[in-house]
């Protein structure tokens, strides 16, 4: 069993930063492939990028590649997205998850963080 929890939202001003992190319990945080997403009102939730286990492999959506980047620290339990360059359509709730497998659709995530709410303010 895995619990996640995120924190470090805010509101922040376009073209601000902002770094969530993504705090796990249990002993096989490792083991774990780590995901991020979001969701704005009223739309569906979208990957936003995700890292191996190891931390060796990242990738992210095109709408964020270049502006975020995630890292994760297997000592602390934490999984860490850094964003620059935000924007108001950034704006959702970000959650991260955990996969077994590193390519993973959204069905395939074991475990979800409660979320943590990002506003940009144009």
């Amino acid at each position: 069993q895995v619990q996640l929890v995120e924190s470090g939202g805010g509101l922040v001003q376009a073209g601000g930063s902002l770094r969530l992190s993504c705090a796990a319990s249990g002993r096989t945080f490792s083991s774990y492939a780590m995901g991020w997403f979001r969701q704005a009102p009223g739309k569906e939730r979208k990957f936003v990028a995700r890292i191996s286990g190891s931390g060796g492999s990242t990738y992210y959506a095109d709408s964020v590649k270049g502006r975020f980047t995630t890292s994760r620290d297997n000592a602390k339990n934490t999984v860490y997205l850094q964003m620059n360059s935000l924007k108001p359509e950034d704006t959702a709730v970000y959650y991260c998850a955990a996969a077994r497998t590193y390519i993973a659709t959204p069905r395939e995530y074991d475990y979800w963080g409660q979320g943590t709410q990002v506003t940009v303010s144009g």
